[in-house]
């Protein structure tokens, strides 16, 4: 199921925004003990902004493995957030969400970098998050068609041991989402927003996921996908900086992430990288 929502196909539509904000949601590891660099905030002082008393285990967010990043752009006097991807699991969105302090009806769109359970497993839970009390069931969720085919990983006995389904477009129709499913790159929310198209790969130690596996177009058998073609990254001009690249598993190699960005906005610097930067087979 796929429903039609206002967007544009061109990268030049891409409007530079003042300011950018990223709230990490979900992550695989915490830690607030090391130092930062300007700019970024500890944990425990966010926690403490939206009223953590005193530090205990209760108070703080839960690590799990997969990523959800709460990302806004601000252009004057105007803001959009999008959820790029949300977590393995409902549970996290909702536990790390309360912590934070998080305003879900703020987010305007979801994004899916691709179609992993680590990525996906929390989207039902943030639509409902997001829709609350109201009505809504315009709630933008961008995806390439590729993201929901079955796949599977091979187990070190011999056979295959599947991997768990994301939700698909029908099931997320029922939570509020207005699924957007389109291989094109898309520019959205007022132009402050680049969501890719296919990540090109052209390094040549980047080999893929290997043992990867995903069912055929028919659904009648098994076939190599080491490479996960529907992954795609998001993108954000910051004014007087560049180009800031959100990329999530990275299973496409960072590095041919970056060249797609370069390529993409050949006029523009990249400025900035965030998110997951090392998928398997960079060896």
């Amino acid at each position: 199921m796929s429903r039609t929502i206002e967007a544009s196909h061109s990268a030049v539509n891409l409007k530079p925004v003042d300011r950018l904000e990223i709230v990490v949601l979900i992550d695989n590891k915490t830690d607030s003990l090391s130092s930062v660099p300007a700019g970024t905030t500890l944990e425990w002082t966010n926690l403490a902004k939206v009223g953590m008393k005193q530090i205990g285990g209760g108070c703080q967010c839960c690590a799990n493995h997969g990523l959800a990043l709460i990302v806004t752009a601000h252009r004057g006097n105007q803001k959009k957030t999008i959820l790029f991807d949300a977590g393995p699991v409902e549970f996290t969105v909702e536990y790390n969400g309360k912590r934070l302090g998080t305003r879900f009806s703020e987010i305007d769109a979801v994004m899916l970098s691709h179609g992993h359970w680590d990525h996906a497993g929390g989207l039902p839970r943030a639509l409902d998050l997001i829709k609350g009390n109201t009505q809504r069931s315009d709630i933008p969720c961008y995806f390439r068609p590729g993201m929901f085919r079955k796949r599977a990983l091979p187990l070190p006995g011999g056979g295959l041991l599947p991997i768990r389904d994301i939700p698909t477009p029908e099931d997320l129709v029922t939570h509020g989402g207005n699924p957007v499913i389109t291989d094109e790159p898309l520019v959205v929310l007022q132009g402050m927003f680049f969501v890719s198209g296919e990540i090109v790969r052209i390094t040549s130690y980047k080999k893929g996921f290997p043992g990867h596996m995903r069912r055929t177009e028919d659904d009648l058998d098994w076939e190599p996908d080491p490479l996960i073609l529907d992954e795609r990254f998001l993108a954000v001009h910051v004014n007087g900086k560049g180009i800031v690249v959100f990329s999530a598993y990275s299973h496409a190699g960072i590095i041919n992430v970056l060249h797609s960005a370069r390529k993409t906005f050949s006029n523009i610097p990249l400025y900035a990288v965030a998110g997951g930067l090392f998928g398997p087979g960079m060896r």
